[in-house]
């Protein structure tokens, strides 16, 4: 479905003219004309594009956005309100118990509730689709206008400024929605489960339950992090050797091959946030080369965020038969029973089977993303308590057969076998760039037991509150994959891709004081409901050099740093203020007023991060926020194709080398034929046959070469100048050597000559003499 359909579908009709004109910003952009009608395009038709999507789109979607998060707000503060007085006032009265309040006043709150959340709803699916179109559009800009102009880098940066799309923004809202219908559930005797935490996901793994939690890490944060875990936790070391690669690397590369049906059907599903949202892959260690265990996994992902997970083993030979309803893991049932396997084993093992392979067939899924990464895992071996996975080298690869006339993966496989039968491993050089997206941080998944009767330990939360990671609540590797590749044949794309657009990296000062300020903030809200459900939590304990409380240090500081503001010269504020006009700067600036009250703050070199050691010693050459130096041309960034022509330029150059060769040995044959008793001509013809016979050597192996390097679709360079370089100074040497001779040889004959006439002329003289 064109996004355009999908727009006018998805349009809530008391908002019809709030969002964004998709119709109006194609015609800006002439997309529908001919790059050879003769209408060039041109700074003004430029300036008028950026202009409407810019200053009039994207101002009034986020204007009306806004307006809208605030009018909710407001709603959910006013009930918030209203169930508050429902509690006791005086904190020595007795608690109200399960059906003492009124249930037509419960009733009418839930109603309130309801409403509310119906459109918390809209506003998402509104803020959703307004985020997709504007990447959608400015990526149809980029590749009808880009040669001159590219605005995706700024489209990103702006979208990551305003919150659009974004689930952090909405937790607020929806963690007191969370707690107020709780509590009237729990007054109306109707149970229910805990307040919601949305930035976590429920999973069952071996039938215990965890609570999932994931972030990104940025590369030069990457150690310091891993430093911080092995101080509570020991690395995890794979002892299956099946896992490991061919040379003994304990962390062997993880290869999780996702499918999905030629309409996106399964990462629809994850991103609209169906009810039950599915997706299958399979997962394997090491290169497929040394047939490693295969294991196929299908995970479905409830309304209430709980993670259910079926899957079984497999040997790569079977793959096909299974994923095309030919096989269905007999001899693997048959192995079972010959071993004694419990029934109950047997049973889950064909319910598994049969669950994944009707799946497989109702769906229509087939191979369509690859992702490869290395896992490094940190877990206590007797205590599953806290488990944290974190994944470097992220890459993922096209293996679709979307493309009729050029298939990523040979419609006959079930995987490509060019990636697995020459073991490539990242960066996956040899692959199309167009078919291949590196992801630039690393990836950091906590998992936490649940279990009532123990706490979350407190290095967790401060790792989980500090300014190392940045938190990307239910980030999934198969939806980032589609989103990233598969961008022109989906229509919804995930919340997180605004933040590829910057810098994820945080002030440690900050991040500390937002922690603290939503920490409290939570606090406050299930005291204020807490004696609705029976229980009077005590408030929440700030830190000493919280913001939120008085602290000698900080007050020291913040005075010295007033003082020292102070003494600074009116000319330089005046140029500070001048340059903080932006959004980026005026955020620097605070961040740089709000460094005091923590142990780093007085003494600098505390924190150990690149970051921290970056902002020390920051220039004045310092890039803006959200923009990174670029690695690449931009002429080498589009997809490589390979025409016919190569085929026969390599195949004409390998004849060239073998005409040179025929030649020169033809004249060196000649030459050593021709030489009689000359030794000078004897060695010469033997010095040009081994130069022909190295320029035959040369044509052939660059022909091999070469036709590996197309085969692979490589993005390097043909040429290579060691063979003509060779061949030209030994056939130079050899000319001059040969001069060199050739012309001592003459000499000396010529010297004889004139001895022997001289001689000769002496004698006749003696002759006549006598």
């Amino acid at each position: 479905m064109r996004f355009g359909k999908r727009l006018r579908e998805a349009i809530y009709a008391p908002w019809k003219d709030k969002y964004i004109d998709y119709a109006k910003l194609k015609s800006l952009l002439r997309e529908d004309q001919s790059d050879d009608d003769g209408t060039p395009w041109t700074e003004e038709d430029e300036q008028r594009f950026c202009d409407e999507i810019f200053s009039n789109q994207l101002e009034k979607v986020a204007q009306f956005q806004q307006e809208r998060f605030d009018a909710l707000r407001q709603r959910v503060d006013s009930t918030f309100e209203k169930l508050k007085e429902l509690a006791p006032a005086e904190a020595d009265q007795p608690l109200p118990k399960k059906g003492d309040i009124s249930a037509q006043r419960l009733k009418e709150l839930q109603a309130e509730l309801d409403s509310i959340t119906d459109e918390v709803n809209q506003l998402k699916k509104y803020s959703n689709i307004n985020y997709t179109g504007f990447l959608k559009i400015v990526k149809k800009h980029d590749r009808k206008r880009g040669d001159r102009y590219r605005v995706r880098p700024t489209m990103q940066i702006s979208l990551a400024k305003r919150p659009f799309n974004s689930e952090q923004g909405y937790a607020p809202l929806v963690n007191k929605l969370s707690i107020m219908y709780f509590a009237i559930r729990q007054q109306r005797e109707e149970g229910g489960e805990a307040p919601l935490d949305l930035g976590s996901q429920q999973e069952t793994l071996n039938g215990e339950k965890y609570t999932a939690h994931k972030f990104w890490i940025h590369p030069d944060n990457l150690l310091e992090v891993k430093t911080l875990i092995l101080r509570h936790l020991p690395s995890l070391v794979y002892s299956d050797n099946s896992a490991k690669e061919s040379d003994d690397n304990d962390t062997p590369a993880v290869t999780s091959l996702y499918c999905d049906s030629k309409d996106f059907a399964l990462y629809s599903g994850k991103v609209d946030r169906e009810s039950e949202a599915s997706s299958l892959r399979l997962r394997w260690y090491g290169q497929l080369s040394n047939c490693p265990v295969i294991y196929i996994e299908k995970k479905t992902v409830d309304a209430s965020g709980n993670s259910h997970e079926s899957k079984f083993t497999i040997k790569d030979k079977w793959v096909k038969p299974f994923l095309e309803g030919e096989y269905s893991m007999e001899r693997s049932v048959q192995k079972m029973e010959r071993q004694g396997r419990p029934q109950e084993d047997i049973a889950d093992f064909k319910a598994a089977v049969s669950t994944i392979q009707d799946f497989v067939k109702e769906k229509k899924l087939s191979p369509l993303i690859r992702a490869n990464y290395v896992r490094t895992a940190f877990q206590k071996p007797t205590d599953d308590r806290v488990r944290i996975l974190i994944d470097t080298d992220l890459a993922f690869i096209r293996e679709d057969t979307l493309d009729k006339d050029r298939p990523c993966r040979d419609p006959k496989e079930w995987h490509r076998t060019d990636i697995d039968s020459s073991n490539m491993s990242y960066p996956f050089s040899n692959i199309n760039h167009g078919e291949v997206s590196k992801f630039p941080y690393a990836v950091l998944e906590l998992k936490l037991k649940e279990d009532g009767s123990r706490k979350r330990p407190t290095w967790v939360q401060d790792l989980m509150a500090s300014h190392l990671v940045h938190p990307v609540p239910r980030f999934s590797k198969f939806v980032h994959g589609v989103a990233s590749l598969f961008e022109d044949y989906v229509n919804s794309l995930p919340f997180w891709l605004s933040d590829l657009g910057r810098d994820i990296r945080k002030d440690p000062q900050q991040a500390f004081e937002d922690e603290e300020q939503r920490r409290a903030q939570q606090a406050d809200d299930v005291q204020a409901v807490g004696s609705l459900i029976g229980t009077k939590s005590g408030s929440y304990k700030m830190a000493q050099s919280s913001p939120l409380g008085k602290s000698y240090l900080s007050d020291r500081m913040a005075a010295e740093a007033k003082a020292k503001a102070t003494q600074r010269p009116q000319q330089s504020i005046s140029e500070e203020v001048g340059e903080s006009s932006g959004a980026g700067e005026a955020s620097q600036e605070g961040e740089q007023s709000r460094g005091y009250g923590t142990l780093s703050s007085v003494l600098p070199s505390f924190s150990l991060s690149k970051y921290s050691s970056a902002r020390r010693g920051q220039s004045s050459g310092k890039l803006p926020e959200g923009v990174v130096k670029p690695t690449e041309w931009i002429k080498n960034s589009g997809e490589l194709k390979v025409e016919p022509k190569v085929w026969l330029a390599n195949e004409r150059t390998f004849l060239k080398w073998q005409h040179i060769c025929i030649l020169q040995g033809s004249l060196a044959l000649a030459l050593y034929s021709a030489a009689g008793e000359s030794s000078l001509a004897e060695i010469m013809g033997v010095v040009y046959t081994l130069i022909a016979a190295f320029a035959g050597f040369w044509g052939y192996s660059m022909l091999r070469v070469r036709r590996g390097m197309i085969l692979e679709r490589s993005g390097k360079d043909f040429d290579n100048m060691i063979g003509p370089m060779v061949i030209s100074a030994a056939l130079m040497a050899a000319l001059v050597l040969n001069f060199i001779f050739q012309y001592q040889n003459a000499i000396k004959k010529w010297r004889e000559h004139e001895e022997e006439h001289g001689a000769a002329e002496a004698s006749g003289f003696m002759d006549e003499l006598k």
